[in-house]
């Protein structure tokens, strides 16, 4: 039908015998939208799908008169349509389209080509008429039926209800509706070819499942929306009674699928062969996955839960035992780490047991745990070192204020400081070198107390040298131990002699106080006297005493007197004079005695006129500087004056020396 082979148009020409009353120009156009409709229903190629029908066939319609009524007319119209088939080629023929025109010589091989293209080219099968009538009416009823469903009103209720909750007897509702449309299509074109109502039948029902496939997938996602919901609650309510974890995530898994599974069968509309596999496996994804953010969130949870009693079973303990530091101290918390992590790792291993894990995940679990419990003790020790310094001067005091009954200490003199000093400060020490390095295994065995207590007990140097010439290693300056990693040090060997300087300088002042009140004790026991008291009191008497203790100032008059004695026993030399005998004694003064006052009166006006004259200016300290030497002063006067004093006893003359002779 196509003008595959050449450009040259074919012409259709429709011949309509015994023409009726009525007129050409109303049944051509009729006919015309037949063949129209015939051309649009041909099948074409790609590139002819919207070419018209004009492009290829020129369509004629010719009406010849009745043959019984219009004999003569009849024969008349036939005789110019036979014409146009003998003189065809003439203008005005059939085959006036001259494009086309094949030389008599080539026609053979034209022959040919046509032949093979007519083989090849499927386009030009062309269906009997009765099957292009059952394509376009059994089209027509299918249309129809598609039309008529969209509308529909429980279809159309259906499809909006599902789009926001699941919709009982959805299956069922929807198949018996699709098989009523179904039903109506058959009975209306069952006069139709088999094939084609077959083919058009199929094609329909394929539109209709194609239009209920969104409501049934709607319809699916609520009942795996449900059944999810389900599945959860129901796995929570069995893991709060107790059920173990795999067990209940095995039983409310199988419970749900076949939940799930009963519930698609409800919505299986009848005419379609839909999978719901997609959708199952997208809800066993999604039970999968909750049971996986549960059992994460379990396993977290039963964690954190052994985690808090480690911590609330190690820290306390710990902290206690670092205080009272000793020689047991390390080896109890050993033990007390070892008890709880084993009882710790014993309840974490029985309540693991029901997720069913295999044993290198429950292993490094409970590796886990164990480390953890490392962690805090040595945590808690490196914050405990953080105030070493004043647990060693709480234990200082502890020890050097209070006695072995804890009862505080009074100073009464019959104490040892030195000995209570050292011991404080070696339970001080004591306590540094246990904060020093973190000992959590059985072999951890080291020299830190021993070298602390040598080069800070014993060394009271603190490494100093006795040979200036020989220069000593010190093991404290150091900022590692020897043999211990950094990662068991606390505190390093420079830290330890810097905290102990500083704790020794913030300790010294008790030891000075406690000196202090010691001999303000011992001077309060003794109810005697003093030594010049009692000497006052026997040449003074009681009562002179307390009189001048009460008046000072007499004190002053007295050391007056006692310098102006003083001075007159050196200048008399009176231990000499009596030398020979009482009697000449008392003589001998008597008559010095009152030259040498009047000479020693002289001197002293000479010598501060004299003193005036030389520094009128003299400042108040000299002045005081020479009251204090006025002793000697006075003497050397007295001195100068009793030499020229002339003895006439024996009839002999001698001249006393001078203090500076």
């Amino acid at each position: 039908m196509m003008r595959l082979f050449s450009p040259r148009k074919t012409t259709l020409m429709f011949v309509i015998r015994d023409k009726t009353r009525t007129p050409l120009e109303n049944l051509e156009p009729v006919l015309r939208e037949d063949i129209q409709k015939i051309w649009d229903f041909v099948p074409k190629p790609e590139a002819h799908k919207e070419t018209p029908i004009s492009e290829f066939f020129n369509v004629e319609v010719v009406a010849l008169s009745s043959y019984e009524e219009k004999e003569e007319q009849f024969k008349e119209q036939v005789a110019n349509l036979r014409g146009r088939f003998f003189h065809s080629i003439a203008p005005g023929g059939l085959a006036g389209d001259r494009r086309g025109v094949v030389p008599a010589s080539g026609f053979s091989f034209s022959a040919q080509q046509i032949w093979r293209v007519i083989k090849e080219n499927k386009d030009l099968d062309l269906p009997a008429h009765k099957v292009m009538v059952a394509t376009v009416r059994c089209e027509e009823i299918a249309n129809e039926k598609h039309a008529n469903f969209s509308t529909n009103e429980e279809w159309c209720q259906m499809e909006e209800s599902v789009q926001f909750s699941p919709v009982t007897g959805f299956g069922k509702r929807l198949s018996s509706i699709l098989n009523s449309y179904l039903s109506e299509y058959d009975s209306e074109a069952t006069y139709f070819d088999e094939g084609v109502r077959s083919t058009k039948r199929k094609h329909l029902k394929e539109k209709l499942l194609q239009h209920v496939q969104p409501a049934y997938q709607s319809m699916l996602g609520h009942i795996r929306s449900a059944t999810l919901e389900k599945f959860k609650e129901t796995f929570e309510k069995a893991l709060n009674a107790g059920e173990g974890f795999s067990l209940a995530a095995r039983t409310c898994t199988q419970s749900c699928m076949a939940l799930f599974d009963e519930q698609c069968k409800d919505a299986v509309i009848e005419q379609a062969n839909w999978d719901a596999s997609k959708v199952q496996d997208k809800l066993q994804r999604d039970i999968d996955s909750h049971i996986a953010s549960v059992r994460a969130a379990k396993l977290s949870d039963l964690t954190s839960t052994f985690e808090a009693k480690l911590k609330e079973a190690l820290l306390g303990p710990v902290e206690t035992l670092l205080d009272g530091a000793n020689n047991e101290t390390w080896s109890s918390i050993r033990k007390l780490l070892r008890r709880e992590t084993e009882s710790a790792v014993s309840g974490l291993s029985s309540a693991l047991s029901g997720f069913d894990m295999d044993e290198q995940t429950k292993e490094k679990m409970l590796t886990s745990l164990k480390n953890h419990a490392r962690g805090l003790v040595e945590a808690k020790t490196r914050s405990e070192a953080g105030r070493v310094l004043t647990g060693m001067k709480d234990r200082f005091s502890m020890l050097f204020g209070h006695d072995s009954d804890s009862m505080p200490r009074v100073w009464t003199g019959k104490e040892d400081i030195r000995a209570i000093t050292k011991t404080a400060r070696s339970a001080s020490l004591k306590l540094l070198s246990v904060m020093a390095v973190i000992r959590l295994d059985d072999d951890d065995v080291d020299n830190v107390e021993s070298t602390l207590s040598s080069v800070l007990l014993e060394n009271k140097n603190s490494g100093a040298v006795t040979d200036r010439s020989i220069i000593t290693h010190d093991p404290l300056a150091s900022s590692t131990w020897e043999e211990i990693p950094q990662s068991r040090t606390v505190i390093t060997p420079v830290q330890c002699k810097s905290l102990w300087r500083q704790f020794k300088s913030e300790t010294e002042y008790s030891v000075t106080q406690a000196i202090s009140a010691q001999e303000a004790n011992k001077r309060n026991n003794n109810w005697l006297p003093p030594p010049w008291a009692i000497v006052a009191i026997v040449v003074l008497g009681f009562n002179e005493f307390m009189t001048l203790l009460r008046n000072p100032l007499y004190l002053g008059v007295i050391f007056v007197g006692y310098l102006i004695f003083k001075a007159l026993w050196v200048q008399l030399d009176i231990s000499g004079e009596f030398r020979h005998g009482a009697l000449p004694g008392l003589i001998s003064l008597s008559s010095k005695f009152l030259p040498t006052v009047m000479n020693l009166l002289k001197r002293l006006a000479e010598e501060g006129q004299k003193a005036a004259t030389n520094d009128p200016q003299a400042n108040p300290p000299l002045a005081s500087k020479s009251f204090r030497n006025g002793v000697s002063t006075s003497g050397n006067v007295s001195s100068s004056a009793s030499s020229g004093i002339t003895s006439s006893e024996n009839g002999t003359e001698y001249s006393s020396p001078s203090k500076d002779d």
